[in-house]
């Protein structure tokens, strides 16, 4: 059956070291399959949005934020020199090593992503450069200044009944829902968020991300 309905541009944010938000790209794909979406990719960076409170962070979060950096700017290298329509493969790629194949997340482990999508390896030397800093800075602010400070990765933007965008942190899920429902799922969360003066839903997460 057609389906009628206007496409909806979607906007994402995403730091690809996070498994949350990787649960919640993989749902977005599947959501892609099922309504009438566009989704723009962007990057946005959990070391700049942690940046100040380190000393606050788990050990093992600022760790994380070490290793954060390296993989947002090759992406960022890998938009800008290749076009934005890499983004997603790549990120995809990167996210596949990183969390269904448990690899470091390293230059080396980078280097095979950008391998996996025909992408120069050397594209890998922006991970150790401030070169593209300035960019993913402002991707990062541009989708941090939709919903504030008090939110983390991803950042999704929809248009809203006006001209201006609608966003909103997560929805955090696991594992990704597939088919019909994770169509289900997007069309409770656009009712949600279409909602004036609507802000939060939360409960205590009982399970760490599942992975496929």
């Amino acid at each position: 059956m057609n389906d009628f309905r206007p496409r909806t541009p979607v906007d994402f944010w995403f730091d690809p070291v996070c498994p949350w938000t990787w649960l919640t790209s993989r749902w977005m794909l599947e959501v892609g399959k099922a309504r009438p979406v566009d989704i723009a990719w962007h990057v946005m960076s959990l070391a700049v949005l942690n940046e100040g409170r380190l000393d606050e962070l788990p050990e093992r979060i600022r760790l994380l934020m070490g290793q954060a950096w390296a993989p947002v700017r090759v992406l960022t290298a890998a938009s800008q020199v290749h076009g934005s329509e890499m983004l997603e493969p790549l990120y995809t790629a990167m996210g596949t090593r990183f969390h269904l194949q448990n690899q470091p997340r390293t230059r080396p482990t980078v280097e095979a992503a950008l391998r996996d999508v025909g992408l120069p390896v050397d594209l890998a030397d922006a991970g150790d450069a401030d070169t593209y800093d300035e960019l993913v800075r402002a991707s990062h602010l541009e989708g941090i200044a939709l919903v504030g400070q008090d939110v983390g990765s991803p950042i999704i933007a929809v248009p809203g009944p006006g001209a201006d965008k609608v966003a909103f942190f997560g929805p955090v899920v696991t594992p990704a829902p597939k088919g019909e429902q994770a169509a289900q799922l997007w069309d409770g969360t656009l009712a949600v968020v279409s909602t004036p003066g609507f802000y939060e839903i939360k409960r205590t997460r009982t399970v760490g991300p599942l992975f496929d």
